[in-house]
Order: structure tokens, then sequence, then C-alpha cells
């Protein structure tokens, strides 16, 4: 069995997400909520916001104990970019983009 969760729009780069998400590929549920929560960036709060969530989904929808869970995949791939622009010399303008992720973790019972 297979339970997914999704959070969307978080604004982070998903190049520094992908720092974080890694960490916890393949392990045990309980186990990387608890390495989670001593990582000391922005996107391990996400990343374990997102896994409450999946454990919580496992154990509500299907009975699932949270101790047999493992994450099967975890990913942080690319949302829609905000484009802004600031103001330089001689009444030009300079992009700013405010780069924003999806994380999708991924945990099974095998």
């Amino acid at each position: 069995m297979e339970v997914k969760a999704i959070t969307k729009n978080i604004p982070m780069s998903a190049q520094k997400m992908r720092e974080v998400v890694r960490q916890i590929h393949g392990m045990p549920a309980l186990q990387a909520a608890a390495v989670l929560a001593v990582v000391p960036r922005k996107g391990a709060r996400f990343v374990e916001k997102t896994l409450r969530s999946a454990i919580a989904n496992a154990e509500n929808n299907n009975g699932a104990r949270p101790e047999s869970l493992t994450i099967k995949e975890a990913v942080a791939g690319t949302a829609t970019t905000l484009k802004r622009f600031s103001p330089k010399a001689r009444g030009s303008a300079g992009p700013v983009l405010k780069r924003r992720c999806h994380v999708r973790i991924t945990l099974s019972d095998q």
C-alpha cells in the first residue's frame, strides 16, 4: 500500500529543497521525522510538515501503523515562478525571480 502527501507552492527554490529531501529518502518514516526536527534549514520545516501529513493519511485512511512505514519516494519539483522587477541604474529594470516548489512524499509499508 502506498500513501502520498503533497505540499504545493512553497516559497523556496526546488534546488534548496532537494538538499533536504535527499537526506530522508529511503528512511523509516518516524526516523526521518526525527532527523528533520533537528536539521537547521528552512526547507526542513516544510518537508517535515508534508511527512507528518503523509503519516496521518496512512493512519486514518488505510489503518497503517507509523512504525511500519518507510519513505519510498521524496521529490521536490519546481512550481510557477513569480516574476518581479527591481529598479536599476538609468531607469532600467532588472528581473527578480521568486521561485517556488512542490514537495511530494510517498510512503510504503513494504
